[in-house]
């Protein structure tokens, strides 16, 4: 089973949460998305499992609960997906506009990357740009590891073990990595 909710973090973040979990809330910049993606999770599962961290910082449910999930935000859009396949990996990016997008696809794309973009109309190739970076991203944050692994990545080279699947919804790039075949699509997306 895999499920992708998005939501709004100018909402969501303003949602209940029960004092015990506010309180663990970061002060700052990302706290608005920090409580956006926990009343993300108390919507999607209730009562929320017990949330621990990775190694490189990767929120996850204690061992005794057979759930996965991942977060990501871009803007004031966030997406949850959660499995009970086994980790997964997503990210969600508002399709915008980059003055070095070039510039940094030039330092983290690979050879197949590149090409997929060059293969589309002038006019496309910053979508293809953002569709590229969300496989790209969704795969490391299967991995569990951290953006700076990014350039290690060939989105156009997996092994089966893995399946990735991007669609974009408006002007949304969402990439979903998951270990079992799944087809992202814009019927399978939940909004709240």
């Amino acid at each position: 089973m895999y499920r992708i909710v998005l939501g709004k973090v100018s909402v969501l973040s303003a949602g209940a949460l029960p004092a015990a979990l506010s309180e663990q809330a970061p002060q700052g910049a990302r706290r608005a998305r920090w409580l956006a993606g926990r009343v993300l999770l108390s919507h999607a599962l209730s009562p929320l499992p017990d949330i621990i961290y990775g190694e490189q910082g990767k929120p996850a449910f204690s061992a005794d609960t057979p759930l996965w999930f991942n977060l990501s935000h871009s803007g004031d859009d966030i997406a949850l997906l959660l499995s009970d396949e086994g980790e997964v990996g997503c990210d969600i990016e508002v399709v915008r506009p980059r003055d070095n997008w070039q510039t940094l696809a030039n330092t983290v794309f690979s050879l197949g990357e590149h090409a997929e973009v060059e293969a589309e109309r002038p006019e496309q190739q910053l979508a293809a740009f953002w569709r590229i970076w969300t496989r790209k991203e969704a795969i490391v944050k299967q991995r569990g590891g951290s953006a700076w692994q990014i350039v290690s990545v060939d989105s156009t080279a997996l092994t089966s073990s893995l399946s990735v699947s991007q669609c974009q919804l408006d002007a949304l790039s969402l990439a979903v990595c998951t270990p079992t075949p799944f087809t992202l699509s814009a019927d399978a997306v939940q909004r709240l």
